[in-house]
């Protein structure tokens, strides 16, 4: 195969991200997304992804929303108001 498309390099991404392609394959998929805008947008968001899922989940929730989400859920389950000790 000498010949790539977008979707065979898709197909392929995992294992060319994580380098268990084989050598001309890997030259072959190099080139590739080097000429082809698309691939090489979803390539950059692809390893962006964990990291943005990081940042999205580090936040911290305000100790009154929590507090209210809570007594929410607790409600919905039936274990009514709990007493502080």
């Amino acid at each position: 195969m000498t010949d790539i498309s977008c979707q065979t390099g898709v197909e392929l991404l995992m294992d060319y991200l994580e380098g268990v392609v084989p050598e001309d394959m890997r030259t072959i998929l190099d080139s590739h997304v080097a000429g082809c805008p698309k691939c090489t947008a979803f390539v950059a968001s692809y390893l962006a992804t964990p990291r943005i899922l990081r940042d999205a989940t580090a936040s911290a929730m305000p100790p009154e929303l929590q507090r209210s989400l809570l007594a929410f859920l607790r409600a919905q389950r039936g274990d009514g108001p709990r007493q502080k000790d």
